[in-house]
């Protein structure tokens, strides 16, 4: 048995996991979770992954990595190439901490401003088996720092081609899937953000971002 990969592909966070099979050119079988019906608080679901979330990767020994940090850290250390998360001990530092610059500061941001107002996810403000209530609040801040973090995207990426380092790696990865993910919630770069615009028309271009 190969890899098997549970994923649901309206959503973010398994998307990022995609595209890091696909740029280092990884077969694996997939089984959808419709997360739009439930699915994933299904008893047989719960079995491979009891937080319910999407993404999860099976292994062939019957391990199951249910974080996009793991799961990317497995397929860098078992198919080295292309290096994803950095080659040096300066990129890898690198790509990390732009990796959870972009999670805390952009994913987290678009999430809260989604799960917060939308009326399909009441009571489903917080991702997992156990309900939260939505705190119309926290998404009026979601839309703010969804918004700077977009301006902050646009200044680090004044020449240069890639966020982190010199090369596409995660860092790429999740900003993209971060940026892609903000027109759930009607946020679109703007002509003031000529290089981040710049940037996602370049790597839009990679077969693996249309995954």
């Amino acid at each position: 048995m190969g890899l098997i990969f549970y994923d649901c592909p309206p959503a973010p966070s398994p998307r990022r996991a995609r595209i890091i099979l696909a740029e280092k050119n990884v077969p694996y079988e997939v089984v959808h979770v419709d997360i739009s019906a439930g699915e994933q608080f299904s008893e047989a679901y719960r079995a491979i992954n009891p937080n319910c979330t999407v993404p999860a990767l099976k292994l062939e020994d019957g391990t199951v990595l249910t974080e996009n940090a793991g799961i990317a850290a497995y397929l860098e250390a078992r198919f080295p190439g292309p290096a994803l998360l950095g080659e040096t001990d300066v990129e890898k530092g690198q790509v990390a901490s732009w990796v959870a610059k972009v999670e805390m500061e952009g994913l987290l941001a678009a999430a809260e401003a989604l799960r917060n107002s939308s009326p399909m996810m009441k009571d489903r403000a917080l991702t997992g088996p156990v309900g939260r209530a939505q705190i119309p609040e926290l998404a009026e801040r979601g839309m703010a720092r969804l918004k700077q973090f977009f301006d902050m995207l646009d200044a680090r990426l004044e020449g240069r081609d890639y966020l982190a380092t010199d090369s596409f790696t995660n860092a790429d990865i999740v900003a993209a899937v971060t940026v892609d993910f903000a027109r759930v919630v009607k946020l679109k770069a703007g002509p003031e953000h000529k290089n981040l615009l710049r940037w996602r028309e370049n790597l839009s271009k990679r077969p693996s971002m249309s995954v």
